[in-house]
C-alpha cells in the first residue's frame, strides 16, 4: 500500500518508474529533481506539497 495521493497516470507512472512508493521516498527529492521526472507536470505539485505537509514532510532542500 502507498500513501501517495492520487495522481493522474502520467505522473504515477513516473513516480513508479523512478522506484518511488511512498511520501517519504519522494522526500529525499528537491522539489526540481521531482518536477524532472518524465511524466510529472505542475498540476501534480500541489497535489504532492500538500499530501506531504499533511505527513510532516517536505522536498530534500539539495
Amino acid at each position: 500500500m502507498t500513501d501517495l495521493p492520487k495522481l493522474g497516470r502520467p505522473a504515477a507512472s513516473a513516480l513508479a518508474h523512478a522506484g518511488i512508493a511512498s511520501l517519504e521516498g519522494l522526500a529525499k527529492l528537491t522539489r526540481n529533481q521531482f518536477l524532472a521526472l518524465h511524466g510529472v507536470g505542475p498540476k501534480s505539485l500541489p497535489i504532492i506539497e500538500a499530501a506531504m505537509a499533511e505527513a510532516g514532510l517536505d522536498f530534500a532542500q539539495k
